[in-house]
């Protein structure tokens, strides 16, 4: 055991100086090629002097333009070569496009044959490389612009970090590098329908049913009058009917029921991830634009919650947080909901976006409809994709527990809720 350690503390030493050699090695690598570069201009000119003729002459004057482009090449300072990065947008939704644009600037016009110019950022945009190149002929220009474009944006953060430029001359002798560290930063917000959100227990209290929902009084609307009655608050006195009737009276005001939702999204690793994060997107924008508030809770490697609140603020704050959220969880949504139980007693609806039901998780959704709340499991699927008989018998077993199952399609959300009692959400 100590031999191991040992040898791995040397391999860390080795690779820190292998690290730290490579401006060294470099400069070596640009030092040799000159060497050689002039070892080849003697041994052509020693050539034609010693074996004379017309051959020999001719290749050495043949030869010594191409030595002297690249001998002046060796000495061209590629530092104070410029480079600016422009990206059409900064935020983006997922799926749309982005245009980059590359200007090159450079002081003098030396010509130049080729540039090879790349441009570094995350691999998930340019694949494994985490890059895209461009060859380009600058000849005497002062100034070079190269656009390309990113057809699909996949969700995330994407951060472009520097642009490499090599040239050199055309025997090759002579290659010259510089890369120039440029930091831009893209955010790509999840995909959403335009979804119309319509609560069906958002009423006025009527009539003798039971609701799981709180009732509050809407002090913007008051319908009449009646006597003060212990708790009422001093605001709503009417001074006018008290002074004509001589007895304290209070404004009655409409009583409504809240409506606060709790969304949690199942961040276990699945191909149907993106989908469902998606939907949750479209569920959160909906609600918000609505005027309700809603909780958010991702269960990912480090799970993250946010209280039931609403307005822009919140829906900013969501989105941004969906942007960046990734399937990395190291456990199961039942075992989530049970650890976070304490962050979900305010909202009187609790709904579940997952793309994997469990009969762990229908029990400890029901232990949750039993606390009087209204549970709604979305189960995403891929486009035309079904229930399987195992999913169809826990449907059955959630739905005698008081639990709403709702199957949505990717790239059909609004469909998807129709069978929710609760809910009502429409394009």
């Amino acid at each position: 055991m100590k031999w191991r350690n040992e040898s791995c503390i040397g391999f860390l030493f080795l690779y820190k100086g292998c690290e730290a050699m490579k401006p060294f090695l470099t400069a070596m690598k640009e030092v040799w090629k000159l060497i050689v570069l002039l070892l080849l201009i003697a041994i052509t000119f020693s050539y034609a002097m010693f074996q004379g003729g017309f051959v020999s002459w001719f290749l050495f004057y043949s030869f010594l333009p191409f030595a002297l482009y690249a001998l002046l090449l060796s000495f061209y300072p590629l530092k104070r070569i410029e480079a600016v990065r422009t990206l059409s947008r900064n935020e983006s939704i997922a799926g749309e496009r982005l245009k980059v644009s590359i200007t090159i600037k450079r002081k003098s016009v030396f010509p130049l044959l080729f540039f090879i110019i790349e441009d570094y950022s995350s691999e998930k945009l340019h694949g494994k490389n985490g890059s895209v190149k461009s060859f380009q002929f600058p000849g005497f220009k002062r100034e070079l612009n190269w656009e390309y474009e990113i057809a699909e944006l996949p969700r995330g953060e994407f951060v472009f970090e520097a642009i490499r430029i090599v040239t050199g001359d055309p025997l090759g002798l002579i290659e010259k590098e510089r890369m120039i560290p440029i930091m831009d930063k893209v955010l790509v917000y999840p995909a959403y329908e335009e979804l119309i959100y319509r609560p069906s227990d958002s009423r006025y209290d009527q009539g003798m049913a039971a609701s799981r929902e709180r009732v509050q009084r809407d002090t913007s609307m008051a319908v009449g009058i009646r006597e003060y009655q212990p708790g009422d608050r001093f605001s709503w006195i009417n001074w006018k009917a008290t002074a004509k009737r001589n007895d304290f009276m209070t404004k009655e005001f409409e009583q409504r029921q809240s409506h606060e939702m709790y969304l949690i999204l199942d961040c276990e690793e699945n191909p149907r991830f993106e989908a469902a994060v998606s939907f949750s997107a479209s569920f959160i924008r909906a609600v918000l634009h609505h005027g309700a508030q809603i909780g958010f809770l991702s269960a990912g490697k480090e799970r993250t919650a946010f209280p039931v609140r609403g307005g822009e603020t919140q829906l900013l704050q969501l989105f941004y947080h969906l942007a960046k959220v990734q399937d990395n969880s190291l456990f199961s949504i039942d075992k989530v909901i049970e650890a976070e139980s304490s962050n979900l007693h305010k909202a009187t609806h609790l709904t579940i976006v997952t793309a994997n039901i469990t009969r762990d998780l229908v029990d400890k959704a029901g232990s949750l409809v039993l606390s009087k709340k209204a549970v709604t499991i979305c189960l995403v699927k891929s486009k035309n994709e079904s229930l399987t008989q195992q999913e169809l018998l826990l449907k059955s077993a959630a739905n005698s527990r008081g639990i709403k199952i709702a199957l949505v399609h990717e790239g059909h959300f609004s469909s998807g809720l129709t069978e929710v009692v609760n809910l009502d959400i429409s394009k």
